[in-house]
């Protein structure tokens, strides 16, 4: 599932795509970790949110509150769990993902993109999370979903990937029709390269 991004081309590409007004000028990103800011597509055009979400009113059993962040929300419980009740929608375009596979500190780092180059669409549900001091903050989990047959070999999950023309029915359709959304990429789709290790590719 990713837990790396990468972006090797103009979201201007990426706006043209959607039909949506660019965000500002950004500079290609070859290694994305969580935490950090990622442009993101909402109802309302691009706006910058991190990586990373916070669920409103999650409480341990001492009813304090749980501030663990969530990089990624499985798509088949995310629509039912309390922790994320009342989350919009949202997509980050991305040109791709990486996965590792290995024992440590022999691992492999594998590339995973769109086997025509093309733009990937990641489905997400965010909100404002509230810091201490009254800061209010985007943030956004991606949605995860089961493998399809390129990403199985490399790991048991992978993110639901939306084509440019499901994007529109994501961020506004009903409940039911976002839930029909939540699948893996057809099989063939995938392309997986190996790659440089973080350290020698990070951008």
């Amino acid at each position: 599932m990713p837990g790396r991004l990468f972006i090797d081309a103009p979201l201007a590409d990426a706006a043209r795509e959607a039909g949506v007004p660019a965000p500002p000028a950004a500079e290609p990103r070859l290694d994305i970790s969580p935490g950090e800011p990622l442009w993101t597509l909402t109802v309302d055009g691009f706006r910058e949110m991190r990586w990373g979400l916070i669920p409103s009113g999650r409480t341990n059993a001492r009813g304090r509150p749980v501030l663990e962040t969530l990089i990624n929300a499985r798509s088949e419980t995310v629509f039912d769990k309390s922790a994320f009740a009342g989350l919009k929608r949202a997509v980050v375009p991305i040109n791709g993902w990486y996965e590792w596979t290995g024992p440590p500190r022999r691992k492999t780092r594998w590339a995973l993109r769109d086997r025509d180059g093309g733009w990937l669409w990641c489905a997400a549900v965010w909100d404002e999370w509230q810091a201490p001091g009254g800061t209010r903050v985007a943030q956004l989990a991606t949605l995860t979903c089961a493998p399809n047959a390129e990403v199985a070999p490399i790991h048991d999950r992978m993110g639901v990937m939306l084509s440019a023309e499901a994007i529109r029915t994501w961020l506004r359709g009903d409940e039911p029709e976002a839930r029909a959304l939540c699948t893996p990429l057809p099989d063939g789709r995938v392309a997986v390269s190996e790659t440089p290790a973080p350290d020698t590719a990070r951008g």
